[in-house]
């Protein structure tokens, strides 16, 4: 998402929390993939000029709400009740009307398509069974999960109010451990309703993928790297993990396996100090030139143009 598509984002959003529009924008929010944000729903509520069961247009988003009080929702052509304590989860794709009933406690994240992009392994999130519009969007929790579901809001709070460097990718860990929490209260049939085989094939992939990163020092090493790497891995032939790969995201092995290099690549370009030969070294490249010639490939730009960019947008 552009600075200029966030803003008009906020826009849409300010009206909903009588805020400022400088006051939504997180600072350093150039520097960032895709966008995030967290919110106390009192705090929420008490600030914004609208009614509570009014319908407003912030639907430029995915968004996670934990609710402690009793409200209730429409979606799919249904309403549920929805009790004290639930997890609910909300996207662009479904229309979906919260009606609180009383005074509303809790929390809620909303975060865009992009902001997810660097830990989805090459997925789409619309590919995730809680944003399916055939799904559960309402969880109600037993009290161990409430308390793990609040604790989570609270780091949420925490990090993005500090001013460490990597608090982005941390909050990311943050909404992926919510999606968890989510699919694990998903039956198991909507979990992997028809072709189970290959998407738990899919699911393997991705985990081994997403294993090998973050890249934290230059002493690193990423060991999977190709698609043959992967297959034998994962105990298959080649050509089955493409096919499996391609029919479920529509993009080839060596693409997704790519991608996630070049996104790693950005982010120690644009966050730490490694020399261009270290961040090279640490991907599995033979040397700097066959890391550039690759990232251009994907950024459009060399790696140290890239790097000066980012510094000038900071």
């Amino acid at each position: 998402m552009t600075t200029s598509a966030l803003t008009t984002l906020y826009q849409e959003l300010a009206p909903c929390t009588s805020l400022d529009l400088n006051t939504l924008l997180p600072g350093g929010i150039q520097r960032e993939v895709g966008h995030f944000n967290v919110f106390n729903i009192a705090d929420f509520l008490a600030s914004s000029q609208l009614r509570p069961d009014t319908s407003y247009p912030c639907r430029s988003f995915y968004k996670i709400s934990l609710l402690h009080s009793r409200s209730a929702a429409e979606y799919a052509g249904r309403t549920v009740e929805i009790e004290p304590d639930a997890l609910v989860f909300s996207s662009p794709k479904e229309v979906f009307q919260w009606l609180p009933t009383e005074l509303q406690r809790g929390h809620f994240c909303l975060f865009t398509p992009e902001f997810l992009l660097p830990v989805l392994g090459g997925l789409t999130i619309e590919e995730l069974p809680l944003f399916r519009a055939d799904g559960n969007l309402v969880f109600q929790l037993t009290p161990a999960e409430t308390t793990r579901a609040t604790a989570i809001f609270a780091r949420m709070h925490e990090e993005l109010a500090s001013d460490y460097a990597h608090k982005y990718d941390l909050l990311r860990a943050y909404v992926l451990e919510l999606l968890h929490l989510g699919q694990k209260l998903q039956p198991a049939t909507e979990l992997h309703p028809a072709h189970s085989a290959a998407a738990r094939l899919v699911s393997r992939f991705v985990e081994l993928l997403e294993r090998q990163f973050p890249l934290t020092t230059p002493q690193q090493r990423v060991g999977l790297r190709t698609a043959k790497d992967f297959a034998d891995r994962l105990a298959v032939h080649v050509n089955h993990l493409n096919k499996v790969l391609k029919d479920s995201t529509g993009r080839t092995t060596t693409d997704l396996i790519g991608g996630r290099l070049a996104q790693e690549a950005k982010v120690l370009l644009r966050e730490s100090e490694w020399t261009l030969w270290e961040i090279a070294d640490s991907l599995g490249f033979v040397d700097v030139a066959h890391f550039s010639h690759f990232f251009r490939r994907y950024a459009a730009v060399s790696p140290g143009a890239f790097r000066t960019q980012s510094a000038v947008l900071v």
